[in-house]
């Protein structure tokens, strides 16, 4: 874009610039009310992240946007190593950050305003306002005066910024105007500060409702609204679309997960999950044949080989996917109303006797499933804390339709059906791997593997998120996975590990088979990925599912081996 040129253009001259005034000088005015606690942080035209660098060493975890590219790589090489992640998004859409489903307790506008359109300042506020965390601190400034050279400047009214902030409830903090902190007569910096309230309102109280309070006449709505959570947790790339209003999923992933919340419960329980003895919609002759899989070949990504098992799980989806539009979505509505919460629409999809992938595209010949962004970046970063209540719930339903189950069994019953450590196709690769000449490192202490006892480690621990996807998955020496153990490795721990990470994906990526099984769990399982996103940027995307992990579980990080 044209408002971006100079800063690519001139990358270095803007990068030396902004470096020669330090953070707590230029923001002096509000740096009194940063947030005690320190969170996820949004720094929006991050230029050279003299800012982001300043956050992160106060213990913020940022995500900085810069669309220059020059700039943004100036700025990259400024913060690594530390908790500063770079995306290439510009306002007033910020598509790629909307995508990652975060709120920020800290939105930082620097010298950015007045690069926007009258009509595009109000709607980059609304936006910027959908990412503040209740009780989160926005904070923007905008230069005065002429740019002095080619860049384009445009008129900010500042009672406008105010009458706009006052309609989406933002509660003004700080407001001033000062001269130039380089001395330039005539220029001058306006900032204005808004704080969002913390009224207890939003997204929680709607799902709560649909939990506890809404009326049940079997465990579907439960079904299907853990169903989401679970994708929105550990598949938000599986997202086809969003916008402000609606996140558009494959009804087909929505299907397959469903079958795998009711399979050990109908198949291997026999728990009842209504009352009285009728039977099931999607309960069908080929659900019974679901049987004969494990969970883990019913993954998103998964490859069927067989012809004719191919087709007796995709009929099963099919299945399930017109039970799931037909019931719980019909009749789960808002609190009060009789609108329905989600919407689904079906579509007519032939299925022959062939061997099939259950990748996105599959998923979404069944129709598209859509679900209130509003909702999905909640369960996306409250679903630690949502699952637990969900399956509470469904408990004690079951309990009234299975009077003589044990409460334990009930309990068992519910658990995810993927929830155990597998790292056997994963050590296995290794092991044929080790056999050749060619190194294959730790990768948290880069110690060569064939002198060593080796372990598969999960990059983030299984016990806070149960995730065995082959990128997840990585070489590493017996004493560094012990020492790392249900730990988060830091920013600058993964920073130091990246060479290594990415040459055990080459690896990966170099075996036709395993080649597609990585791409397909990657694009469903972090944001931000395309079908040809380059390992680098795959890097990227797991660093962002790194501070999401952090940030929504507040997870302990570890540091590496210190001897």
């Amino acid at each position: 874009m044209s408002s971006e040129r100079p800063y690519h253009e001139n990358a270095r001259r803007f990068f030396d610039q902004y470096q020669s005034i330090d953070f707590d000088r230029v923001h002096r005015e509000w740096i009194a009310h940063l947030p005690s606690q320190p969170g996820m942080a949004l720094d929006v035209g991050a230029g050279s992240g003299r800012d982001a660098k300043a956050l992160a060493e106060r213990d913020w975890q940022v995500v900085a946007v810069e669309p220059a590219d020059g700039l943004r790589q100036l700025g990259r090489g400024h913060t690594l190593g530390s908790d500063v992640i770079w995306l290439d998004d510009r306002l007033p859409s910020l598509k790629q950050v909307r995508a990652l489903s975060q709120r920020y307790s800290l939105i930082l506008v620097s010298a950015v305003w007045m690069h926007l359109r009258a009509d595009e300042q109000q709607r980059a506020l609304r936006v910027l306002t959908t990412l503040l965390a209740p009780g989160g601190l926005m904070v923007i400034t905008c230069r005065q005066g002429d740019s002095g050279d080619e860049r384009e400047f445009h008129d900010v009214s500042l009672a406008a910024l105010d009458r706009w902030a006052q309609d989406l409830a933002l509660l003004p903090v700080a407001a001033s105007q000062s001269g130039d902190q380089l001395g330039r007569e005539s220029v001058a910096w306006q900032l204005r500060a808004y704080r969002l309230p913390d009224d207890g309102t939003g997204a929680l109280p709607v799902l709560r409702h649909v939990i506890v309070n809404d009326d049940k006449s079997s465990t579907y709505k439960l079904a299907l609204l853990r169903t989401l959570v679970r994708l929105a947790d550990t598949a938000p790339g599986i997202v086809l679309s969003r916008d402000d209003d609606w996140v558009t999923l494959p009804l087909g992933a929505v299907g397959l997960y469903w079958l795998l919340l009711f399979r050990p419960l109908l198949l291997d329980q026999r728990l009842r999950q209504s009352p009285g003895s009728r039977g099931y919609g999607f309960a069908k002759e080929d659900f019974h044949r679901l049987g004969h899989l494990a969970p883990g070949d019913m993954r998103i990504g998964s490859p069927l080989a067989d012809p004719e098992m191919a087709a007796t799980v995709l009929r099963a989806v099919r299945d399930a996917c017109q039970s799931i539009v037909r019931m719980p979505t019909h009749y789960t509505t808002w609190p009060g109303s009789s609108d329905q919460i989600f919407e689904g629409e079906r579509r007519g999809v032939r299925i022959g006797d062939q061997p099939a992938r259950l990748d996105t595209k599959t998923l979404a010949g069944f129709g598209e499933f859509r679900v209130p962004t509003l909702l999905w970046d909640c369960m996306s970063r409250y679903a630690c804390w949502l699952e637990p209540a969900i399956t509470h719930e469904w408990v004690q339903l079951m309990q009234g339709y299975n009077a003589q189950a044990d409460l334990g069994l009930l309990h068992k019953a519910l658990r995810w059906p993927e929830s155990r450590r597998e790292t056997l196709q994963v050590r296995q690769l290794v092991a044929s791997h080790l056999q050749e000449a060619r190194q294959l490192h730790c990768v948290w202490s880069h110690q060569d593997l064939h002198r060593r006892t080796y372990a598969i480690d999960h990059c983030f621990p299984w016990a806070r998120w149960q995730n065995n996807d082959l990128w997840n998955l990585l070489p590493a020496s017996e004493k560094a996975n012990a020492a790392k153990s249900d730990r988060l490795p830091s920013a600058r721990l993964m920073e130091t590990a990246r060479s290594d990470i990415l040459a055990w994906w080459e690896v990966l990526e170099a075996k036709p088979g395993i080649a597609t099984q990585f791409r397909d769990e990657v694009q469903a399982s972090l944001p931000l990925v395309y079908p040809n996103t380059p390992l680098e940027s795959l890097f990227d995307s797991v660093l962002l599912q790194r501070q999401r992990l952090k940030a929504n579980q507040q997870l302990a990080e570890w540091h590496g081996l210190t001897g």
